[in-house]
């Protein structure tokens, strides 16, 4: 009787083996290369995606009591100097440099100097 009640056990051990093994080998169908002819990187997608571009000025510190004590007229000092290059990010990140110019009665500015996309991979890093 004990031999039947193991074998049994076996059997259902067996089986319950067989089944986890089932449930853990996935099926994958074949990937296929489904190239267009003659059709090249694809990136039409991205041209929508919105981006940030800042033009900055310069930087500085303050202390909380300082940026307290600012009013109409007040000037605040920053690092850069006058005729220096303003930066142009993009997201936050420098890609390029330029000075500033009038068009039109506004601002904008003319680029001088892109930054390399080895500078910009260093900045990711």
């Amino acid at each position: 009787m004990e031999k039947q009640q193991t074998d049994v056990k076996e059997q259902q051990t067996q089986e319950a083996e067989a089944e986890q093994k089932k449930a853990q080998e996935p099926n994958f169908q074949e990937l296929k290369d489904e190239k267009k002819p003659g059709a090249t990187r694809d990136i039409e997608f991205l041209l929508d995606i919105p981006l940030v571009v800042t033009v900055e000025l310069g930087r500085t510190k303050m202390l909380i009591n300082d940026l307290l004590q600012l009013g109409q007229g007040s000037v605040i000092e920053l690092d850069k100097l006058a005729g220096e290059p303003m930066e142009i990010l993009v997201n936050n990140k420098l890609v390029a440099r330029g000075e500033v110019v009038v068009v039109n009665e506004k601002f904008g500015i003319r680029l001088t100097d892109i930054i390399s996309p080895a500078e910009r991979l260093k900045q990711l890093k």
